[in-house]
């Protein structure tokens, strides 16, 4: 390639799809500008521009990342007052408009669709222009936004097997979804990893992680049983609250006192201590989050989130029930049933092995690169 490379990258709302979106971003720029260079040409690296929803966590994580983003005034669907949707239309065919304004003065080689409504009218506008369009889903149930966008797409990469009832199966590559990069380049041994937070390295350790914001069932959950935990003597939980629980969850345990085997924080910052001390995962049952596991083999109780389109979530974890990779408690159950059920697969080392070699079977090292490869391809013709 001896000109620079310009790619649009497109979709957010959720961590589940901007860690994906700037894993790709990443590999892109490490790729491009690690190219070979032809003799008597220059390799001018690449050009990456991200399109958002304003007001959502993209425009921030991305500058965050390094990269420009640019924000449109797109709305997700509203699924429970049907009636509402006037707006949503009417800003998605403004958005449209702008995003195909954007897309004819940055002038892209490719567009990169990562699904959440933010990518909809940005990757839209792609395909009306010509632009070739690559699709990313994580989910094993496919997304709207992504359903829609596929008929014109000229590729689409998956992360589970039988996604040809969503999208046209000619064009369906399979190669699992991307993972933050910090997750597999993380060296430290469970020891450093358990006394860097403050664990023991003697205990199993159960990590119990709602994602940034928290899960009410999974914080009920612990509250609800912290005499059972206090009786623990050979197992410890490090529990992410979220920060917007956190000052419910400080105050409750001020009143209840806290176990000394209970180890509590509203974010972790670093997940890959995290997961490297684990020995137990509790987790809802995003694509991002179930990727991870697969890829660091991790023993997985899931509990779905219900407050997914579609249920997604449930999809994505029976996928892996299927396989006897992980366990499903039901978001319904979980408040009584999760906590005792943790406790017993955390003790039992023969369910605790198996569930991580059936789970590091599902993942693929390789995703990030993989879907750079169809990238590449797409440029390239």
């Amino acid at each position: 390639m001896n000109k620079q490379l310009k790619v649009i990258i497109s979709g957010g709302g959720t961590g589940g799809h901007i860690f994906p979106a700037i894993a790709i971003a990443n590999e892109l720029k490490a790729r491009a500008e690690n190219m070979p260079k032809k003799s008597g040409s220059q390799n001018l690296g690449v050009e990456i521009l991200f399109i958002g929803a304003e007001g959502r966590m993209e425009m921030e994580r991305v500058p965050q990342a390094g990269y420009e983003i640019r924000g449109l005034k797109v709305m997700g669907i509203d699924r429970k007052h049907l009636w509402r949707n006037a707006k949503v239309i009417y800003n998605y065919i403004r958005s449209k408009r702008e995003a195909a304004k954007i897309i004819k003065e940055f002038a892209p080689d490719v567009a990169i669709g990562v699904g959440g409504y933010a990518s909809g009218p940005a990757i839209g506008a792609a395909e009306d222009l010509k632009v070739p369009v690559l699709l990313q889903e994580q989910n094993s149930y496919a997304g709207v936004t992504n359903k829609m966008l596929s008929k014109r797409a000229a590729t689409i990469c998956v992360a589970y097997e039988g996604m040809e009832k969503f999208f046209p199966e000619g064009r369906i590559v399979l190669t699992g979804n991307p993972v933050r990069q910090e997750l597999t380049v993380n060296t430290l041994t469970r020891e450093l990893a358990c006394r860097a937070l403050g664990l023991n390295p003697a205990k199993r350790t159960v990590l119990i992680v709602g994602g940034s914001l928290g899960a009410r069932t999974l914080n009920e959950s612990v509250l609800l049983h912290l005499d059972l935990i206090r009786k623990q003597r050979d197992v410890q939980f490090y529990w992410q609250t979220g920060k917007l629980y956190s000052q419910e969850i400080k105050d409750a345990l001020d009143e209840k006192i806290k176990p000394d085997n209970l180890h509590v924080s509203d974010f972790i910052a670093d997940m890959a201590k995290a997961y490297k001390a684990a020995d137990l995962v509790i987790s809802r049952a995003g694509a991002c989050s179930i990727s991870e596991l697969q890829l660091l083999g991790k023993p997985a109780i899931l509990v779905p989130s219900p407050n997914v389109a579609e249920d997604h979530q449930t999809k994505n974890a029976m996928a892996l029930v299927s396989k006897k990779a992980a366990i499903c408690v039901r978001d319904a159950e979980a408040r009584m049933a999760l906590l005792p059920r943790a406790i017993g697969v955390v003790n039992d080392a023969a369910q605790l092995t198996a569930l991580s070699q059936n789970i590091a079977k599902m993942g693929k090292p390789n995703a990030t690169r993989q879907i750079v490869d169809e990238i590449l391809k797409l440029a390239k013709n």
